[in-house]
């Protein structure tokens, strides 16, 4: 059971990457609007769900699942604040690098920097127990560092070239980019500081760095796939 990481900075392709990369190898895949929306679903689905066996749940009910778990164990463990419940993780879900960054401590409000940190890494590592998955961002190269049947990867672009991408992406002009790619940047290097005290950008924290200023995405994703089959030849 294998895990891939994708880590990168807006305007990388980081996100289309890890889409590629996971219908290459026929992987789960997650990011922030699957985290989202599998939150989302503890309000909606659930009852459904507990009459349905295991395997034949998709990838975001199986999510969902997960997030239900948590939410059980942290009632069985005292945490009876607002913020465990659905309604309080879907707001954690769909917090960006510099919203998750900004999180007060558990003291000063229920939506705390304790309780994000505790659910993203819970749902990180439940859902790398399972395997065969690509995981999108949210400091998964750190919760997963050490373990050896994960390939963690770095999606990197020159900064004007990411610009450049996001103005296009978004219809924006190009300094309007300018300023949302920095303070993205920011947000993300913010994030990896409060809860994993590591700068994103180091490269010991990753097998393989890979520049699409140079490459397409697609000979990116080829690039990754060819890493993860040598790193773990038995896989296949």
């Amino acid at each position: 059971m294998s895990v891939i990481t994708i880590s990168g900075n807006t305007g990388s392709g980081a996100v289309d990457i890890g889409q590629r990369v996971a219908k290459a190898l026929k992987f789960d895949y997650m990011d922030r609007d699957i985290l989202l929306e599998s939150a989302t679903a503890l309000g909606v689905s659930m009852d459904t769900m507990a009459h349905r066996d295991e395997r034949t749940l998709g990838f975001r009910e199986r999510l969902a699942e997960m997030f239900r778990d948590f939410l059980e164990r942290s009632a069985m463990a005292g945490a009876a604040d607002p913020m465990i419940g659905s309604s309080g993780l879907e707001v954690l879900m769909a917090t960006s690098y510099s919203e998750a960054a900004a999180l007060p401590p558990r003291e000063v409000s229920e939506f705390s920097e304790d309780r994000y940190k505790e659910a993203i890494t819970t749902i990180i590592d439940n859902v790398a127990n399972k395997g065969n998955v690509v995981i999108i961002g949210r400091g998964s190269q750190v919760v997963l560092e050490g373990r050896p049947e994960v390939l963690h990867v770095r999606i990197t672009a020159p900064f004007d070239t990411r610009v450049e991408r996001v103005a296009e992406r978004d219809g924006i002009s190009v300094e309007a980019a300018r300023h949302q790619v920095h303070d993205t940047d920011k947000g993300r290097t913010d994030y990896h500081h409060k809860y994993f005290k590591v700068d994103p950008t180091n490269p010991d924290l990753y097998d393989v760095t890979i520049n699409t200023g140079h490459l397409s995405n697609k000979q990116a994703a080829e690039l990754i796939v060819a890493a993860y089959r040598r790193k773990m030849p038995h896989s296949d």
